[in-house]
């Protein structure tokens, strides 16, 4: 008997976290697929539905034309009332360290024995936001919200200089940083939010179309070879 208590309560957290992980790829469904963009990606969407941020406002892993014909992937917007706010997400462990001016950032491992550069966020991000204006440019003039989030094991060591339109946070403060950006905001007038829905939808359906994607990784590797 002793050992049917223990193989029971396996059984009931086993059979627990299946049920759990079958919700949460039914949530997540509403708004993307498990095989759209990265783990963290899609741990910032369900975050987000499990507290209260509708699916239809939500777009993950979007491609926005160009007017050149290329495309700008961008990990997830969220309509607000007050805007679009515009999310980058990374996943990085290490010591990060940066300012708002330089191109380059930099990681840090193994107690400084490891170190690594990598694209601004910040500029990255505002690339995104640019892409998206001029997509939306026959539309009203719609406030734009930067919101940078960085996963996994890494500390924000010396972050300087950082715009006041951009908020960077780790991802355990996300749900607060995407409310504060909304309580913080003015309740917008702008109008058009159907069609601003059908742009948003149409850049997701582009990353379902492998060619489109490709393009956008050689074009990636052509810029920084």
């Amino acid at each position: 008997m002793a050992i049917l208590i223990p193989i029971t309560i396996l059984l009931f957290i086993a059979l627990f976290l299946i049920y759990r992980e079958v919700q949460n790829d039914k949530l997540l469904r509403t708004v993307t697929h498990k095989n759209r963009g990265t783990w963290s990606e899609r741990d910032l969407v369900l975050q987000l539905l499990k507290n209260g941020f509708t699916a239809e406002n939500l777009f993950h892993d979007l491609y926005v034309s160009k007017s050149d014909g290329s495309f700008s992937q961008i990990d997830l917007i969220i309509l607000t009332n007050v805007g679009v706010i515009v999310v980058e997400v990374k996943h990085l462990s290490g010591w990060i360290f940066g300012t708002g001016t330089q191109s380059k950032w930099i990681q840090v491992l193994a107690y400084g024995k490891e170190k690594y550069s990598f694209y601004n966020p910040i500029f990255q991000n505002n690339s995104h936001i640019i892409t998206l204006k001029n997509r939306l440019s026959d539309l009203d003039d719609i406030p734009l919200y930067s919101l940078i989030i960085f996963y996994g094991d890494c500390v924000l060591k010396r972050l300087s200089q950082i715009p006041n339109d951009v908020t960077i946070v780790k991802s355990s403060y996300a749900i607060d940083a995407i409310r504060e950006i909304i309580n913080n905001g003015s309740e917008s007038a702008y109008n058009h939010h159907e069609t601003i829905k059908e742009i948003l939808t149409e850049s997701v359906n582009n990353g379902q179309d492998s060619n489109i994607r490709l393009q956008h990784i050689e074009n990636i590797q052509a810029k920084w070879n």
